[in-house]
């Protein structure tokens, strides 16, 4: 009988083994489905890997389209994209669909019917998340003013080089957009790493517009955020009115929380404004912060 189990289980496992191929993508589904969306896609459109990990698309879809995969992906807002394609594989082994659609569809809409290219499936979806942005801190670093700043109001100039604007002191004292890390999810934003003590790391943007959300978003990169040593010390990442210095809003990350932190408020219309983007943490060792602000229209509006 024991060895009658073990034969069973073995043609099973031979079973699965020679149908797990006819499972996977060939170089023509792939070439098949770029060329799709090289014809259809439009400025702004995403493309939204299912299940998150089926990296190999990325090798063949057009290089002008944001593609997204990573674990906690199916959830993204994907707030900067009025379209999003999902491109899926269910058949694949512990693909999830029914968990990827509970994360995925609420708020979002398919236009037109699934198409098929062997095992991918390419759908189409408005995405009632969307959110315009009139005002993006990380693609407007080039024109900011970046100073270190004291609690008495002391200023020292932080020169922009025509890449980053370069803080007097340690190498990572700069202000540039990077790609970095947050708990798994890819985040272009603001490298902007406290000084250290009771000082300031700002960047000052004009031209902030009114009657839109200021949505503040950041927090430590990579496995920084998990350390919970107690010589660590927590990080403030600010956003303040440059004319009258008051406090917009501010998000507070203590050592050991991961993830994207968020706030926002409603500012009212008017002329737009100059704010200032600020960080402060009183031990600076292991507090890499990725930031970015945002000014964001009203939900359904279009680009």
């Amino acid at each position: 009988m024991e060895l009658g189990g073990l034969v069973l289980v073995a043609l099973v496992c031979l079973v699965f083994q020679l149908r797990l191929p006819s499972h996977f993508p060939s170089e023509s589904d792939y070439r098949t489905v770029a060329g799709w969306l090289s014809a259809e896609a439009r400025p702004g459109d995403a493309v939204l890997l299912f299940p998150w990990w089926t990296e190999k698309a990325r090798l063949y879809l057009p290089p002008e389209l944001p593609v997204y995969g990573y674990l906690g992906s199916d959830a993204d807002a994907l707030g900067a994209h009025p379209r999003v394609w999902v491109l899926g594989q269910p058949g694949l082994p512990r693909a999830d669909e029914s968990g990827f659609e509970a994360a995925f569809l609420p708020r979002r809409t398919a236009v037109g019917a699934p198409r098929h290219a062997g095992p991918l499936e390419l759908t189409l979806y408005e995405n009632g998340r969307y959110r315009p942005r009139s005002f993006v801190a990380s693609e407007a670093s080039a024109r900011a003013r970046v100073y270190l700043e004291s609690p008495d109001g002391t200023r020292i100039d932080c020169p922009f080089d025509g890449r980053v604007h370069r803080c007097p002191g340690p190498p990572h004292l700069y202000v540039a957009p990077e790609w970095h890390e947050l708990f798994y999810q890819p985040r272009h934003c603001l490298w902007m790493h406290p000084p250290g003590g009771p000082q300031r790391l700002v960047a000052e943007f004009d031209g902030v517009p009114g009657g839109t959300e200021l949505r503040l978003e950041g927090g430590i990169i990579f496995e920084h955020a998990a350390a919970r040593a107690p010589r660590l010390s927590i990080t403030h990442l600010g956003v303040d009115d440059a004319r009258s210095q008051e406090p917009l809003m501010s998000i507070s990350v203590p050592p050991g929380l991961e993830g994207v932190q968020k706030t926002s408020r409603a500012l009212p219309p008017g002329e737009p404004r100059t704010v200032k983007v600020w960080v402060q943490a009183d031990n600076p060792e292991s507090r890499q912060v990725c930031l970015d602000v945002l000014a964001l229209g009203s939900h359904g509006e279009r680009p």
